[in-house]
């Protein structure tokens, strides 16, 4: 035993040397990589393209059915505070999710603000087909509709003062000066009260914080519509035979 003792520090010199070695060799192995880029270049397999021929059929059936006529283009590149294709957007999730929200609370949605760089695509003159819903908004993003504070959304409103781009927003009127600050702002007819809350229908990804929208944090009350955005957008324009949509003065620089 008393030799073994002795021999402890002989064993863990050779272990040393032994996991010196060790890892010597593996620094010097080396792991090669390629990017293969999965593009048009690769040929596709006939016998799969056969087998999805009927479906991809079905869904371009599908995806170009006219829903709707669109009398203009309709482009969030318009100048100013507010665009045409960004307040029918708004005016969307206003028309389509309140009956919904209304039916489960009682109450109505006081105003919808979603973001300008969520608008995905134009609105081309002519036929309006799924797919053109689909382009406006590819994304799986839900209406969800978020209690505020008027504390709340006045810091919305600096929100947008600092932002400086054309948010799309219904039923709340803004005025801006040459400099960006808010010069007025009325819902529902009605000055903000910074002691009454309101109901502002959104989109879940802004709720969550997206494009910094702090201001929708810890809302006093959070109700989700179950309802896809895109969603609403088809199913009005299936209800409707013409899209009337413009630039107007619900949110303005002076």
């Amino acid at each position: 035993m008393k030799k073994l003792i002795k021999q402890i520090p002989l064993i863990f010199c050779i272990l040393s040397i032994i996991s010196c070695k060790f890892d010597t060799e593996v620094s010097k192995k080396t792991i090669e990589g390629k990017e293969i880029p999965i593009d048009s270049t690769i040929p596709g397999d006939p016998k799969i393209e056969a087998f999805i021929a009927p479906f991809k059929e079905h869904l371009n059936k599908t995806l170009d059915s006219t829903l709707a006529y669109n009398p203009h283009v309709l482009s969030k590149g318009e100048k100013g505070m507010n665009t045409g294709i960004g307040n029918l957007m708004a005016d969307i999730v206003m028309k389509q999710a309140t009956p919904i929200f209304k039916s489960r609370t009682g109450n109505n949605i006081d105003f919808v603000l979603l973001n300008y760089g969520g608008i995905r695509s134009e609105l081309n003159k002519g036929p309006v087909t799924t797919r053109d819903a689909y382009n406006m908004m590819p994304f799986e993003n839900q209406i969800v509709i978020a209690e505020l504070s008027g504390e709340k959304v006045e810091a919305l409103l600096r929100y947008l003062e600092k932002a400086k781009s054309a948010h799309p927003v219904s039923g709340i009127k803004i005025k801006m000066n040459k400099e960006y600050k808010v010069t007025s702002a009325m819902i529902n007819g009605k000055p903000i009260n910074p002691e009454q809350n309101y109901f502002v229908a959104t989109s879940d990804y802004l709720q969550q914080g997206g494009d910094n929208m702090s201001f929708f944090s810890n809302p006093v009350n959070l109700y989700d519509t179950d309802y896809k955005l895109r969603n609403a957008i088809i199913d009005y324009f299936q209800k409707i035979d013409t899209i009337k949509a413009k630039q107007d003065d619900r949110f303005i620089k002076e």
